[in-house]
């Protein structure tokens, strides 16, 4: 069996109705996977997400975070449909939302604190994902400090060193490590379900108006964390922060906070593009230090 007639059974099994394929084109916008729109006879449409089958344990936690952000019944997502590996390829069905219109965005931000108010005893997950391309570790601790400071800030210091990125941007990640507490004397989070991955080019409207968000690399950490990450590249705009601050008011330190939160995502950047990101990480925890100083 070919890979889209392998995809095609998983689905029918997946839904209960048999899918024949009737025509499929290519989505583009995203820079690691290959992204198919695949319309069936019944007029049946999935979104499929492709990549090389060592990617087929991404698909999975992919599928798994879409699924536990559904639970939480906050923000809508894509629904999983079938996930695997097939014809040396590994593949993700979701569920094809005409997504593209237009919403209001403090209604948006109002659902994004209810996501934020499902919580768990530890930081992290049950299982490892990825932020992009790269793995996320998210073995659970009840420490946020220590959690950020070995799983998400010393995991990616590790990567970039292994590149050959090491001197200052080595030395002010270690000076750093040793002076997270400062930046949680008087702030204590609570493990909060996370997108993990929300930047502007993860959410979306459906055509009634209804926030979607996609693509996550899903862990229970700071709230702040996918809050500093709205603001990183492009921002929500200020009627975003006005609903979430009305539904759960955001704390003072955040806007130094923020700055720890997305370095981890600019040195994500670094390890998987190089280039000008290491300037940024070195000036992003320069700013830091000198607050803890």
């Amino acid at each position: 069996m070919s890979l889209w007639e392998i995809i095609a059974a998983e689905i029918g099994h997946a839904t209960g109705a048999p899918f024949v394929p009737a025509g499929q084109g290519s989505v583009g916008g995203g820079c690691i996977n290959a992204a198919v729109a695949l319309e069936g006879a019944d007029g049946r449409r999935f979104f499929v997400k492709l990549n090389d089958a060592r990617r087929g344990e991404m698909f999975a936690a992919e599928a798994e975070g879409l699924q536990t952000l559904a639970q939480a019944g906050a923000v809508r997502v894509p629904a999983p449909v079938a996930w695997g590996e097939a014809a040396g390829q590994a593949y993700l069905v979701m569920e094809h939302l005409g997504l593209g219109g237009t919403g209001d965005m403090a209604a948006f931000g109002r659902r994004l604190a209810v996501l934020h108010r499902v919580t768990q005893g530890r930081f992290g997950w049950h299982r490892d994902n990825t932020i992009g391309a790269t793995p996320q570790p998210n073995t659970p601790d009840p420490d946020w400090v220590s959690f950020w400071r070995r799983q998400r800030l010393g995991f990616q210091l590790e990567l970039a060193a292994r590149s050959g990125h090491r001197g200052r941007l080595q030395q002010l990640g270690a000076e750093l490590g040793e002076s997270l507490p400062a930046l949680f004397s008087d702030y204590h989070p609570q493990p909060s379900l996370l997108h993990g991955d929300l930047w502007s080019g993860n959410y979306s409207f459906s055509p009634d108006g209804e926030p979607v968000i996609f693509d996550p690399a899903v862990y229970y950490g700071d709230r702040e964390a996918d809050l500093a990450m709205t603001e990183l590249f492009g921002g929500f705009g200020s009627r975003f922060y006005e609903g979430y601050n009305d539904a759960w008011p955001i704390d003072p330190g955040y806007k130094v906070r923020k700055t720890l939160y997305n370095l981890y995502h600019i040195l994500n950047h670094l390890n998987l593009f190089g280039g000008g990101y290491r300037s940024q990480a070195e000036s992003m925890m320069g700013r830091l230090l000198s607050e803890l100083r």
